[in-house]
């Protein structure tokens, strides 16, 4: 508990492995939608734009969240390098 109050650990990591899980949902949910519910029925042109939504999505949330656990372990590396020099 001491290192959450006093920012030894990082929570976030742990956050966004769940912020990734919802990104994916929200982006098949929106990929679904537009192939079936549109304007004029289903047509195979909406199909396609849904399976786009769905797939890009899925794709970039997944960068996102990587980028994200990156910039956290980058800051756990410097940690160390810098519990090091200290020594």
């Amino acid at each position: 508990m001491r290192n959450l109050f006093f920012f030894d650990a990082m929570l976030t990591p742990k956050i966004i492995t769940i912020v990734y899980w919802i990104l994916l949902l929200s982006a098949v949910i929106s990929g679904l939608g537009s192939m079936f519910i549109g304007y004029n029925g289903f047509t195979f042109g909406s199909f396609l734009k849904g399976l786009f939504i769905a797939a890009a999505g899925a794709v970039f949330a997944r960068i996102w969240c990587e980028l994200m656990i990156v910039l956290f372990k980058i800051n756990a590396n410097l940690q160390k390098v810098a519990d090091k020099q200290s020594d």
